[in-house]
């Protein structure tokens, strides 16, 4: 039986042709599944009975299942979404006054291995494919129109209005389920959202921004986290395939077609290791020939990372380097830290297929042994 959350309006289109029926009935199918969240073919009124009829026999809309939801003193809300054989993964929504994001994971696990990650910790189990990738926003608008209908929540068409692909996994890793994905995004008969407000994070797979240019460009944030190569290779491994020269490099050529006209480049400050002076003025020679805004995020602690987050008065030194070069600079409020929510805290549950804890322990890198 077909999920029909896996697919398009495009794909969709094919499928009803497919089986004899006009292909403006995905335009309509779309609403009702996103737009609307219904998931029941019978209470599609504007289809016909028997086409009704035909969907429930032959397709299903089956969102994936939240195993728990916490909501955090700040309003965060985390859901640990059930992906089967003892896996899952989580999704964040952060509520803020000119906007509700949800951070979105494309994974089950990740298999890039930055040290200073928990998800990267756990190992690698498999790919999201779309339905629990878009299923994630699926079910965050159902849950939130929920509070809303009992007056938990200000009644609002867009409750969530921004979406960034941040959570578990790294999502050019999972290039075309997270295309389709972010198209039903951005679809008007589904979410509707702009592009510039669909923000995709990767930690740097050069040949997939490359074809993400061309295929569905969003806003683009790069992981960035060290200032020189020899750093990087050490604590975002990915750095050794594509270095950071091959990495700016593919940064100017996607901002060719980007919704915005800067990349975000995201920095998280790991006491002792990447938070020095020096730090920030070999930052500002890596990026010269890149239009950036940076993001510092303050290390979230998990248990057994080896690392700790750097003192305030350093992130501000560090800021203001970069802030008198002439470069917009925020410093990310941490979000749902008490129900470990925040970022880099995710972590879900994660059958390792890599075998990565057997193949060795737990890497524990010191400040010292890194600066070294």
């Amino acid at each position: 039986m077909r999920n029909l959350l896996n697919f398009n309006q495009q794909q969709l289109a094919e499928y009803f042709q497919s089986i004899g029926e006009k292909p403006f009935r995905a335009k309509q199918l779309m609403r009702w599944m996103h737009h609307f969240g219904m998931y029941d073919f019978e209470q599609m009124t504007d289809i016909a009975k028997p086409l009704r009829e035909r969907l429930a026999r032959e397709a299903s809309i089956t969102p994936p299942s939240v195993s728990l939801e916490q909501i955090s003193n700040d309003g965060t809300r985390k859901w640990l979404i059930d992906t089967g054989a003892g896996n899952g993964v989580e999704t964040v929504f952060i509520p803020e006054d000119d906007r509700g994001t949800l951070c979105v994971s494309s994974q089950v696990g990740c298999a890039l291995e930055c040290t200073f990650c928990s998800t990267g910790r756990q190992g690698f189990n498999r790919n999201l494919t779309v339905a629990e990738i878009i299923g994630q926003l699926w079910l965050a608008n159902h849950s939130l129109r929920q509070d809303a209908d009992y007056g938990l929540l200000a009644k609002d068409d867009r409750i969530i209005s921004n979406v960034v692909m941040m959570g578990m996994g790294e999502p050019l890793a999972n290039y075309d389920n997270v295309v389709t994905a972010m198209q039903i995004m951005l679809d008007d008969s589904a979410y509707g959202l702009s592009r510039r407000r669909v923000t995709l994070s990767t930690s740097g797979l050069v040949p997939a921004m490359d074809r993400l240019k061309e295929d569905c460009p969003v806003a683009l944030a790069v992981s960035l986290h060290a200032p020189n190569d020899k750093l990087r290779d050490e604590i975002v491994p990915i750095n050794k395939k594509y270095p950071l020269k091959e990495l700016m490099a593919a940064c100017l050529r996607y901002l060719e077609k980007a919704p915005r006209d800067f990349v975000t480049f995201e920095y998280v400050m790991l006491d002792g290791v990447n938070d020095t002076l020096e730090h920030a003025k070999q930052l500002l020679q890596v990026v010269k020939d890149v239009p950036c805004k940076f993001n510092l995020i303050p290390f979230n602690p998990f248990p057994d990372s080896g690392y700790e987050t750097s003192k305030p008065d350093n992130i501000r030194r560090f800021r203001d380097v970069l802030m008198q070069a002439g470069y917009v600079v925020t410093t990310r409020k941490t979000r749902g830290d008490d129900i470990d929510a925040a970022c880099g805290q995710l972590a879900g549950k994660v059958q390792d297929k890599t075998r990565r804890t057997e193949r060795k322990k737990i890497m524990r890198i010191t400040p010292l042994e890194i600066a070294a």
